[in-house]
């Protein structure tokens, strides 16, 4: 019992280790999108994600990464499984997560939207993103869409540099 407790938290942190294919700075651990990691009785590691939103196409990188990993570690028997409920939310970020994105230059999201249907809103939506690189807050978004869906592109007035957002969802 010892061992199999043993042996299913080294899968977890060898999977824990796996970077994320489209924000290589962080884990997918870090990312929140690795949901759980677990020995069943015959021995095969089972380990389950959630996508960042339906129709993600680093999806399928990541069910690879997780599986060879896991089995270049030793684990011959390897099952990835996609789990979409509760839908994965930016607020899994762990904190040491959102650090590294801002390292990187890369603006971390806020809070998630709660409670509910989104509003719906003609206007452009309007909230301060904090610049990653001098902290103003003094910014503006200069394109909703960047080399994800879940990021924007915005600029800052301050210092005059551009950097990515990562959207709330």
């Amino acid at each position: 019992m010892v061992t199999t407790l043993l042996d299913a938290r080294r899968a977890r942190h060898i999977a824990a280790q796996v970077p994320d294919p489209e924000l290589p700075m962080l884990t997918l651990a870090d990312l929140g999108v690795l949901r759980d990691v677990e020995l069943t009785e015959d021995g095969t590691v089972v380990a389950s994600l959630t996508p960042t939103y339906s129709g993600c196409p680093a999806m399928a990188e990541m069910r690879a990464d997780v599986a060879a990993r896991l089995r270049a570690a030793g684990y011959s028997r390897v099952e990835i499984r996609t789990v979409l409920d509760p839908p994965w939310t930016s607020d899994w970020i762990t904190p040491a997560g959102r650090a590294k994105l801002a390292e990187h230059g890369i603006a971390p999201p806020g809070p998630a939207p709660r409670g509910g249907p989104v509003a719906l809103v003609l206007s452009p939506t309007r909230h301060a993103v904090a610049c990653p690189r001098c902290g103003s807050a003094d910014t503006e978004e200069t394109s909703r869409f960047a080399a994800t869906s879940c990021k924007a592109l915005w600029r800052c007035r301050a210092c005059k540099e551009p950097f990515e957002y990562v959207k709330e969802i």
